[in-house]
This record gives structure tokens, C-alpha cells and sequence, in this order.
């Protein structure tokens, strides 16, 4: 569902789909939601040039972004900027993307309640995730699954400990009501992919997205 005007656009992306759009250079997009959201960049000129976890990282010495910080390609182009982020946690940059692969294999290991905090049975166990979500709506750009980026998780809080490097997972999500947002302003001409994740720990919920 979506509605607009000549320079604002409003969209809601249901839980556990995906959804793209073209971002000019020098307008924004904000994303608001209540539980995690996988996001990915791609210069919108050449496709190769694709958001990147490591460089982010390393380009500014932190494995957290927030207002102020930029996301790097793989080839160090400045793609996006941070401008405004409500959330009182972290983002994630060390995971990827789940999956129906993902969560059996989570399952078979015994690994559900560490990795999503509670017990889940087979049954609830989702029949695709954001990796499915984003192959899809990417399918139409040309761009091949095994070349989508390994996200920036918005709203996935948890914690790393410095000595081990054992991450931990956490229930900390936007509050109810207005919920959460991080708004990016395009850097260059970006093709924007994103991902309402099912969220196993807590359930997923809609994104709300302007674009403006």
C-alpha cells in the first residue's frame, strides 16, 4: 500500500516481504518499524557497486552506525548518510540475512532458543525469510541472489563481547506507538532494497518507508 505526491512517497511493506525502490542523490529515505529490517544499496549505475558490511566498518572504526555515520560500497563510495536514528540500541553489520535455510538449520543444530530466544517448533517455522524477500524484488533489477550484500539489520539489537567476540541476540525493538526510524539521505543515485524480517524472537511487524 502506498500513497503520494509529486516529491513524497509513503509505502507500507508487509511483514516478511520485500520491496525496492530508485533513491535519487540528495533525497532521503526514512524507514520506521517496530521489529528488524534487513537493508541493502546498490549504486543505481552500476550494480556492482553494492553496500558493504566490512568497509563500513572499517572506513569508521565502528561496528555500530548510527546518525552521523555513512555506508560505504565495496569499493569505498560513500553511498548513504545517517542523518537521523530514534533507536535506543544498535544495528547490526555481523549477520546476513535469514532464511527457510537459515532457520532449519538453526533448528536441526538445537541452536532455536539461542539464536531467537524462545522456543519454536518446526511448524512455525516460516517458509522463506529477507534473503527470499530481497531475491525477489531484486529479481526485476537483474541482480542475481549470491549478489546481494550481507545487510545493515536495522533495529537488530545485541551485544558483542570484546574479548570472546560471542555475540549476543536481544528482544530490544522499537517501543509500540510511534515506534523507531533511521532516515538515509542518498549519496549518489542508489537502488534500495529492504526486507520486513519475520523477526522470530518477538514476531515480525509492517515498515513504514517515506522517500522524500
Amino acid at each position: 500500500m502506498s500513497s503520494a505526491t509529486e516529491n513524497h512517497r509513503e509505502i507500507v511493506v508487509p511483514r516478511n516481504t520485500g520491496w525496492s525502490t530508485s533513491v535519487p542523490a540528495g533525497r532521503s529515505i526514512r524507514v520506521r518499524g517496530w521489529t528488524i529490517v534487513d537493508f541493502v544499496v546498490f549504486d543505481a549505475h552500476d550494480l556492482r557497486h553494492r553496500f558493504d558490511q566490512a568497509r563500513t566498518k572499517t572506513n569508521q572504526n565502528t561496528l555500530f552506525v548510527t546518525a552521523g555515520h555513512v555506508l560505504y560500497s565495496k569499493s569505498n563510495q560513500v553511498m548513504m548518510t545517517i542523518t537521523e536514528d530514534t533507536f535506543e540500541g544498535t544495528h547490526d553489520m555481523q549477520k546476513g540475512m535469514c532464511s527457510r535455510q537459515v532457520h532449519e538449520l538453526a533448528f536441526r543444530k538445537g541452536l532455536m532458543k539461542e539464536s531467537f530466544l524462545r522456543d519454536i517448533s518446526w511448524e512455525e517455522l516460516p517458509d522463506h525469510g529477507c534473503w527470499e524477500n530481497l531475491s525477489r524484488t531484486l529479481q526485476p533489477h537483474g541482480i542475481a541472489p549470491e549478489d546481494i550484500p550481507s545487510p545493515l539489520n536495522i533495529f537488530q539489537h545485541m551485544s558483542i563481547d570484546a574479548v570472546s567476540g560471542h555475540m549476543t541476540n536481544s528482544r530490544l525493538r522499537p517501543p509500540d506507538g510511534d515506534g523507531a526510524y533511521v532516515t538515509f539521505r542518498a549519496e549518489m543515485d542508489c537502488l534500495v532494497a529492504l526486507s520486513a524480517c519475520p523477526d522470530l524472537s518477538i514476531g515480525g511487524r509492517d515498515v513504514m518507508v517515506s522517500v522524500f
